[in-house]
């Protein structure tokens, strides 16, 4: 197996959400001329627990869903911002809650690199604590929820709360870093 190589390369379209490019490629066994490629920017979530042993989760509407779904607080990275700076900012923006307990980042991979661009790094915040307000962007609206921590596999499992995937797969790395403690 070897590398693809690209021929030739251009934008369908370009906006502030993310581009959609349209590559000519060729690989061992011939050409393809036209593999649709999405480039987003990265982002970051954090699985939050609080002293109380409670899982600091946002509930909002998602529109391509047509649902509310049950979400790890995320973001994306703002220019000159690291990625643990970043979730810390959407922490606080999302939820006001913080920490003073330094962020653990427990992963760190690609969204799906058939297609996209962009990964996730996820990290781990415990000692969490609501120190601020909301600070929500013009389109917010988002809800705080706390669910025990002992709940969380269950509500996952049976997808009760209309679970997100990264928040299921925050989870089992959250819990496996807790258990190697």
């Amino acid at each position: 197996m070897k590398k693809w190589k690209t021929l030739d390369s251009h934008y369908v379209y370009k906006t502030p959400f993310g581009h959609l490019r349209k590559d000519k490629c060729e690989h061992s066994k011939g050409i393809i001329d036209g593999y649709y490629v999405h480039e987003y920017s990265d982002w970051v979530n954090a699985f939050v627990i609080t002293n109380d042993k409670k899982v600091v989760l946002v509930k909002q509407y998602r529109y391509a869903g047509e649902d509310f779904f049950l979400e790890v607080p995320a973001g994306k990275v703002e220019e000159n911002e690291s990625y643990e700076e970043g979730i810390l900012r959407e922490l606080r923006e999302e939820t006001g809650y913080t920490s003073k307990e330094k962020s653990i980042k427990i992963g760190e991979f690609m969204v799906n690199p058939a297609t996209q661009t962009n990964k996730i790094t996820t990290y781990l915040i415990i000692d969490a604590f609501r120190e601020f307000d909301q600070d929500l962007d013009e389109a917010e609206e988002i809800e705080v929820v706390l669910v025990d921590l002992d709940e969380m596999k269950d509500f996952i499992r049976t997808n009760e709360l209309n679970t997100q995937l990264f928040t299921a797969s925050a989870y089992y790395m959250a819990k496996d870093f807790l258990d190697q403690k």
